[in-house]
């Protein structure tokens, strides 16, 4: 008796051998944690650059930010007089 396969035989046989390859792999490997950093969201996509007009600074006023510098200095000032009396 002589054995006729076609190629679509053997493609399939040759395919259903390497899916059982591969699921012999991964159950072998075991389950793999990610490592690092996650991706970013692929829903909002690459970072987009601010629009023009929207590059302007803001925060605090040149008034606000020397209010708050002599704070820090009237803060310290203290600790270190309060460090003295230890």
């Amino acid at each position: 008796m002589l054995l006729v396969t076609t190629t679509d035989q053997i493609i399939a046989l040759l395919v259903a051998e390497r899916d059982r390859l591969n699921r012999a792999i991964d159950a072998l490997q075991g389950p793999t944690k990610p490592r690092g950093r996650p991706p970013k969201n692929p829903v909002f996509g690459v970072a987009t650059p601010p629009a023009s007009g929207s590059s302007k600074r803001r925060g605090r006023t040149a008034a606000q930010r020397a209010a708050q510098a002599e704070k820090m200095r009237a803060y310290w000032a203290k600790r270190r007089k309060d460090s003295g009396k230890n």
